[in-house]
C-alpha cells in the first residue's frame, strides 16, 4: 500500500515511516509525486488545514492522501500562535524567528504560568472518505532554546514530566510522546483497512 504524505518536509516523513514500520505501507513525500498546485493553508483551525492538504493530494495524485496541520498553543497567548504557528514572525516559515518572537512575547511570564500544548490534527481522504484525528502534548515553554533534534518550536517546549526539551530527546523518546505521534498512531489502523486502488478496481480485498 503506497500513501501521499502531503509534505515536502523530510523531518516529517522519516517521523510518519518510522511510526508505519512493519505495516506493509509505503509512505511517500509531495517530491516523490508529480507537482501539483498545493492549497493555501487559509483555514481558521488546524482541522481545516489539514483536510485542505489531504483532498487536494489525493486529488491529484489518486493515492490515500495524509496530511497534518500543527502546532503551539500558549496559554498567555490565549492559544496562539495557533494555526498561525508556522507564520507567527512573518511569511518567510522562518523557526528561528519564530522562537525569537514567542520568547519575546512571554519573557517576563513566571516559570509556572508558562504553559502550552503541541497540538497536531492528521486528515486521511482516500476513495473509502475521510478521517481525521487529534493528538495533544503538554508542557511549557522554556526561556532558551535547547538541543538540535526536532524542528520547529521543538528546542523551547518542555514536554509535561521532562526536564529536556522535545529538542534533546532522541527520535524514538519523542515519538512515544509527541502530538503528532499521538494523532499518527491513532490514523495507522485506519490506513491498515485501505484497499490498493488496483485491487478495488478489481473486486478484491487487499486489507
Amino acid at each position: 500500500m503506497k500513501v501521499l504524505l502531503a509534505s515536502h518536509n523530510a523531518k516529517k516523513l522519516a517521523e510518519l515511516r518510522r511510526l508505519a514500520e512493519g505495516l506493509g505501507i509505503d509512505v511517500v513525500g509531495l517530491d516523490a509525486v508529480d507537482p501539483y498546485d498545493e492549497p493555501v493553508e487559509d483555514g481558521h483551525t488546524f482541522v481545516d488545514n489539514a483536510l485542505l492538504k489531504a483532498r487536494a493530494g489525493f486529488v491529484a495524485s489518486g493515492l490515500p492522501t495524509l496530511a497534518d496541520d500543527s502546532g503551539i498553543e500558549v496559554d498567555v497567548l490565549n492559544r496562539m500562535p495557533g494555526v498561525r504557528s508556522a507564520r507567527w514572525a512573518g511569511p518567510a516559515k522562518d523557526d528561528a524567528a519564530n522562537n525569537a518572537l514567542v520568547l519575546a512575547q512571554i519573557d517576563d511570564v513566571p516559570d509556572e504560568r508558562r504553559t502550552g500544548r503541541f497540538v497536531c490534527v492528521v486528515a486521511l481522504v482516500s476513495a473509502d472518505g475521510e478521517h481525521v484525528v487529534r493528538g495533544e502534548m503538554p508542557g511549557r515553554l522554556a526561556r532558551e532554546e535547547r538541543g538540535s533534534n526536532g524542528f520547529g518550536y521543538d528546542p523551547l517546549f518542555v514536554p509535561e514530566g521532562e526536564t529536556r526539551t522535545s529538542a534533546e530527546l532522541t527520535p524514538d523518546e519523542k515519538d512515544a510522546i509527541s502530538h503528532r505521534g499521538k494523532a499518527m498512531r491513532a490514523i495507522l489502523p485506519l490506513l491498515a483497512l485501505l484497499e490498493e486502488p488496483a485491487a478495488a478496481e478489481a473486486g478484491g480485498d487487499a486489507r
